[in-house]
């Protein structure tokens, strides 16, 4: 009989042969397609956080920066403001002078002198001092700051309706 040739199946041809006691480990995964080098710090997750934080300091520094160049600008715009305001009081003191008398064109004055008073103050301090001191206002007379920030809130609302209802004119 050729050893091609079709034989009947024994016991011996099912058994399989006896395991072996040898473990062989699998080779390390470190060479297996993944670029890692410990010596650079990381992986490429941990450098993509690194580059996420550089940016956001970044900018966030870029920001703060330009916040507190329109922080002085908006200082600087209510100071003006608040000096045409005095001068415009003082100038209406002398007509309440002729026209309601020399007490209530005082009184004129006097809120005039507060107005540049407080003027003088603000610009005296920096941004970072007001804004201290508005926390602080706010934090010791909560309600007032709201009948405060309510009373602004109307008057600009008011003042933009006119701008509105003057372009329509």
């Amino acid at each position: 009989m050729a050893d091609n040739d079709l034989k009947p199946i024994n016991d011996g041809d099912i058994t399989p042969p006896p395991a072996s006691t040898e473990f062989t480990p699998a080779e390390p995964l470190k060479d297996a397609g993944v670029d890692f080098d410990p010596a650079s710090g990381g992986s490429k997750t941990e450098q993509a956080k690194q580059t996420v934080k550089d940016y956001s300091s970044k900018y966030g520094a870029q920001a703060t920066d330009k916040i507190r160049t329109l922080a002085d600008t908006g200082k600087e715009r209510a100071v003006g403001g608040l000096d045409q305001l005095s001068q415009m009081i003082n100038d209406a003191a002398g007509q309440v002078d002729e026209k309601l008398g020399a007490q209530y064109g005082e009184y004129a004055r006097s809120a005039a002198g507060a107005v540049s008073s407080f003027s003088e103050q603000i610009k005296g301090k920096d941004v970072e001092e007001l804004l201290d001191e508005a926390r602080e206002f706010v934090r010791k007379s909560p309600g007032v700051a709201v009948g405060v920030a309510a009373a602004l809130g109307f008057a600009v609302a008011r003042i933009v309706q006119s701008g509105i209802d003057g372009n329509k004119a």
